[in-house]
């Protein structure tokens, strides 16, 4: 069996969360998540076929969302003895103790490696998404701010216009 391993998260868009479901072949619900932004979800697979995972966003079909998700299968069922190199080692016992802890240590090398690069990868897509919320801020301060300016010039033009008719002279005076 494989052992399923998922993580999402919303990336971008209106109220950053999104509704999943993951279904088993046989049709069964195995997880519903209703407009979550981010999620981690892990199951045993015990059921042969495809398995079903959907994100949902017709809740909010004004908006688009951008879903960052990573997909981790894990196969448990080793058909291979994990030992059986030590078959083709001919020599004393301390050297198998000796390769033992290089394949141990090696072993422990990789799968913290493995779990390394997923937290890499966890960690751009949280960039990713902080990065899209400050560009859509950066974009709103730029909009307000030029209509703030605009608004500005408009009453000043106005007030300059006002102070100059309190001024003006309005008899005509005939030569």
């Amino acid at each position: 069996s494989f052992i399923y391993l998922h993580h999402q998260q919303v990336l971008d868009g209106a109220g950053l969360d999104v509704d999943f479901f993951i279904s088993s072949p046989s049709g069964q619900l195995l997880f519903n998540d209703q407009r979550k932004s981010d999620g981690v979800h892990s199951l045993e697979t015990l059921e042969d076929g495809d398995y079903m995972f959907c994100f949902d966003n017709t809740f909010s079909s004004m908006s688009e969302k951008l879903v960052f998700f990573e997909l981790i299968l894990d196969n448990m069922d080793t058909s291979e003895d994990p030992d059986n190199w030590k078959e083709h080692i001919i020599g004393i016992d301390t050297l198998d103790m000796k390769l033992e802890d290089i394949m141990d240590t090696i072993n422990n090398v990789k799968s913290r490696l493995g779990k390394s690069m997923q937290i890499q990868t966890l960690l751009r897509a949280f960039e990713a998404r902080d990065r899209n919320i400050q560009e859509s801020n950066f974009d709103r301060v730029n909009f307000w701010s030029v209509v703030n300016l605009v608004v500005m010039m408009v009453v000043s033009a106005v007030q300059v216009y006002l102070v100059r008719s309190l001024f003006e002279d309005k008899r005509k005076i005939r030569t």
